[in-house]
């Protein structure tokens, strides 16, 4: 998918402003070797910027702090995972202190989704359905925690 120029480059922005999480998720998700899938930082996809992104999988990780907890925030990732989805991409997201409390499992969960995935035929495979929505198709539920899949 095409970006804009302005994407790219706050893209390249974000690559040098990460959070303490990000870098600990980055130092053992990069890197390229032929018994495991390569990652992306700060990878766009239209106008939305991708904290991580595995293009062999379609698979896309979203690093959520304090900032994801409040209603409206919830709502908005929500939305964007609902369009990242339509696009192909699922995501994954994974709350920062959960990286703080033990990295090696959070990252040995992606590896192994990411795995799953790319078994699966990767990321042109018609996903199923988004679970996060009712089947009414209002709001999330209660325990909504911003969409996609939580780790």
């Amino acid at each position: 998918m095409r970006h804009s120029t302005r994407i790219t480059n706050r893209a390249r922005t974000l690559r040098k402003q990460v959070s303490a999480p990000e870098v600990i998720l980055w130092s053992r998700l990069r890197g390229r070797n032929n018994d495991r899938p390569s990652f992306r930082r700060q990878h766009p996809i239209g106008s939305v910027i991708l904290d991580f992104y595995c293009p062999q999988a379609g698979l896309a990780i979203e690093v959520d702090g304090s900032t994801h907890w409040s209603e409206e925030a919830q709502w908005k990732d929500y939305a964007r995972d609902r369009w990242l989805h339509d696009q192909g991409v699922l995501v994954m997201r994974v709350w920062a202190g959960e990286v703080y409390r033990d990295a090696a499992t959070v990252v040995d969960g992606i590896l192994a989704r990411a795995a799953e995935l790319i078994e699966a035929g990767g990321p042109r495979v018609r996903l199923a359905p988004s679970t996060t929505r009712s089947a009414a198709g209002g709001p999330p539920p209660a325990s909504f925690a911003g969409g996609g899949e939580k780790r």
